[in-house]
C-alpha cells in the first residue's frame, strides 16, 4: 500500500512539473506578447524589408491572436529545418510557416486545423531543357538533379516515388534555389507551387515548369496542408488558439489573406474542409 501511495505521489508531482512548464494563454496576455517562428518563405511567412512579418502563416496568426487579446508578438527567422526543433526547445511559442501537416511531424508537434492548401512545382532553367515537369521524370533521367531544403516535406515526396539521394542536392533555404539551378548545380527546385511562384518572379534566366505534375504517393496525389504547430505540453494555450483559428476560417477576411497571396478559391476550400486528426493518421 505504501508503495503505491508513492507511486501516486511521484505521478502527481510529475505531472505538476509538466503543468508548471506549459505556456498558457492567460501568461501570454499577462507580459503582453509571444513568441513566434517563422522561415523566411514567400509567400508562407517572411519579414518584409521594414522588419514585419508578412505572407499567409504570420498574417493570419496576427488577425487570431488579435481576437485572443494578444497583440504583440516578437518574430524568429530561422531555417525550415531548426522550426520543430527550436519549438520544442521552447526558444518561441508556436510556429506561423505553413508548415505541411505530415504524421511524422505529429508525433512531434501540436498542429492546428489546416490553415492553408497547396500543390507542387518545379523551378528550373528557363526552357525547361530537361524537359522536367514531374518527381518521376527526375527518376527517370538519372542525370538529372534535384534542389530540396533540408527538413522540407519535398524529401519525403522524393523517396515516396523513389528517386534516390545521389540525385539529391540539400540546400538550406529557399533563398538559395535560383542560384543552385542558374549555376547548374541542381536541374530542378522542388517547392510548393506558391514558393516556385514567387521565386520566379523577377528573375531571368529562370521559369516555373509547366505544366507540372503533383508527386503520387502510395496511390494519392500529394496535396500539402499547411497548420500552425504548438508544443503538446502547451495544451491550453494551442486550444484557444485553434478554437479562434476555426472561427477565423469562416470569414471573408481569412479567404482574402490566403487570395492576396495567390492561393485560388479551391485551395482556401480545401483548406477549410479538410481535417488535421485525417492528416495526423495518413488518410
Amino acid at each position: 500500500m505504501r508503495l503505491i501511495g508513492a507511486c501516486s505521489i511521484l505521478a502527481i508531482a510529475i505531472a505538476g512539473i509538466g503543468t508548471a512548464n506549459a505556456t498558457t494563454l492567460k501568461e501570454i496576455q499577462s507580459q503582453g506578447y509571444i513568441r513566434a517562428a517563422t522561415a523566411n518563405e514567400v509567400p508562407y511567412g517572411f519579414m518584409d524589408a521594414d522588419g514585419k512579418a508578412k505572407g499567409i502563416g504570420p498574417e493570419v496568426a496576427i488577425a487570431v491572436l488579435n481576437k485572443l487579446g494578444v497583440k504583440e508578438i516578437n518574430w524568429t527567422v530561422t531555417p525550415f529545418g531548426s522550426l520543430i526543433p527550436g519549438l520544442k526547445a521552447k526558444r518561441y511559442d508556436f510556429v506561423a510557416a505553413e508548415m505541411n501537416i505530415l504524421p511524422d511531424r505529429c508525433k512531434q508537434v501540436t498542429f492546428t486545423e489546416p490553415n492553408s492548401s497547396y500543390g507542387e512545382g518545379f523551378l528550373v532553367k528557363a526552357g525547361n531543357p530537361k524537359k522536367l515537369h514531374s518527381f518521376e521524370d527526375i527518376k527517370k533521367d538519372k542525370s538529372a538533379k534535384m534542389a530540396i531544403v533540408s527538413g522540407a516535406d519535398q524529401l519525403d515526396f522524393a523517396h515516396g516515388v523513389g528517386i534516390p539521394d545521389s540525385q539529391l542536392v540539400m540546400i538550406q533555404a529557399n533563398a538559395d534555389a535560383p542560384s543552385t539551378v542558374q549555376t547548374g548545380r541542381a536541374d530542378a527546385y522542388a517547392a510548393t507551387e506558391l514558393t516556385v511562384a514567387k521565386l520566379v518572379h523577377g528573375q531571368s534566366g529562370l521559369e516555373q515548369a509547366k505544366p507540372f505534375t503533383d508527386p503520387v504517393i502510395k496511390g494519392k496525389s500529394v496535396r500539402s496542408y499547411g497548420g500552425f504547430d504548438f508544443r503538446p505540453e502547451d495544451k491550453e494555450l494551442y486550444d484557444a488558439f485553434n478554437k479562434a483559428l476555426i472561427e477565423f476560417k469562416k470569414t471573408d477576411e481569412y479567404a482574402k489573406i490566403l487570395t492576396s497571396h495567390g492561393l485560388s478559391e479551391e485551395s482556401v476550400e480545401a483548406a477549410r474542409k479538410e481535417k488535421m486528426s485525417d492528416l495526423c493518421a495518413g488518410k
